[in-house]
């Protein structure tokens, strides 16, 4: 869906006095029953970060709604509010920093970014640990706005053939790109994703790259499950009218999967996964999780005996840049059929929570490659 909006100048923004910001004005869950219990998004002026010597101030072209949003909506980082925000944007440069030292950067340019800045200089950082970094909070700042401040160290430039709508799904990529890396897939390997999503389905897109064979998205909504097929499946599962172990034995010829991703997130999803790994295979959860869930794991079923490795992600470390060069070669067309404008925030997540699109965008300013 899309409407009009104002017409901002990249070159001319300036310094804004107040920025105009997506943010959850009371906490509790965007899906709850009564509405005197839900969560609420609003936009919201909040001040204007400054430009330090090595920032860039950058007018937001588009800001996508990420699965975790409402969970900060239900508290999950804090209760209080206003709590901005936004983490996948692109935009244009208006503003550099005095000491900026990227040569690659200029007033104008297209870019999107990483919304936490790794330090360095940390024990983590200087540990090749990054997503560990003492100071990960330091730049998280909400993207979902007429502009937003960040380190140079954040800021991608987009490459020509990708536009600033497509743009805005490059932290998406990076953690499909990371979800790659924790995998650590082998052409040829068997592979299984829960959850069609966003990141199942980008990382679906990679995993057929990989070389995966018996490349398959487990996924309850049929719309999403004829996506993964678009995107590379060559098989998919309903786990609401199939039997995952059956379907697997059927899929692999009773070996399993050598690698299984979740990215679903659901609770109900996830306890079956280890039990459709083959043995010695891994096992990704790739996903934000309630934070008093407990997974049930028998260590003689699943470490002793089938020698499972299991990891996560958090964030997304030394992906950006290899994420910046495939964007421009996956398919995301499906994941940018609904924008909306920055004044129909809520009207956008209520579309989000909904379900009927995989993506839904929120257009924070109109800039001229819109015209």
């Amino acid at each position: 869906m899309t409407s009009t909006s104002t017409t901002v100048s990249a070159a001319t923004e300036g310094a804004p006095d107040g920025v105009e910001t997506v943010a959850v004005t009371r906490i509790g869950s965007l899906r709850a029953p009564d509405a005197g219990q839900r969560g609420t998004i609003g936009v919201v002026t909040f001040p204007a970060d400054e430009v330090g010597p090595e920032d860039v101030r950058i007018t937001v072209a588009y800001a996508a709604i990420c699965g975790s949003d409402p969970h900060l909506a239900e508290g999950f980082f804090g209760t209080e509010v206003p709590i901005g925000l936004g983490h996948e944007i692109s935009g244009v440069v208006a503003e550099l920093g005095p000491k900026v030292r990227r040569t690659d950067l200029r007033v104008g340019d297209r870019v999107s970014g990483n919304f936490v800045r790794f330090c360095g200089a940390c024990p983590p950082c200087q540990d090749g640990r990054q997503q560990f970094c003492e100071h990960l909070g330091d730049y998280n700042r909400p993207g979902m706005a007429r502009s937003v401040v960040w380190h140079e160290s954040q800021v991608y430039q987009l490459p020509e053939e990708v536009s600033l709508l497509k743009g805005c799904l490059l932290e998406p990529t990076s953690v499909a790109v990371r979800i790659a890396d924790k995998a650590r897939v082998r052409p040829g390997d068997r592979v299984a994703i829960c959850g069609g999503g966003p990141i199942g389905q980008l990382t679906l897109q990679l995993m057929a790259r990989y070389g995966a064979t018996s490349l398959t998205l487990i996924e309850p909504i049929a719309e999403r499950r004829e996506l993964a097929r678009r995107c590379g499946a060559l098989h998919v599962i309903d786990p609401k009218d199939e039997s995952l172990e059956e379907r697997t034995r059927e899929i692999t010829g009773g070996a399993g999967f050598d690698v299984v991703i979740d990215a679903s997130g659901s609770r109900h999803a996830v306890a079956g996964l280890l039990d459709i790994a083959a043995p010695g295979g891994t096992v990704v959860y790739g996903a934000m999780y309630p934070e008093d869930y407990e997974l049930p794991l028998n260590l003689s079923d699943y470490l002793y005996r089938k020698e499972l490795t299991l990891t996560g992600v958090f964030v997304s470390p030394y992906t950006f840049p290899r994420a910046v060069r495939i964007l421009a070669e996956l398919d995301l067309e499906p994941f940018l059929q609904s924008v909306f404008d920055l004044e129909q925030a809520a009207e956008a997540f209520e579309t989000h929570v909904g379900g009927a699109f995989p993506k839904v965008i929120i257009r924070c300013n109109r800039l001229p490659e819109d015209a």
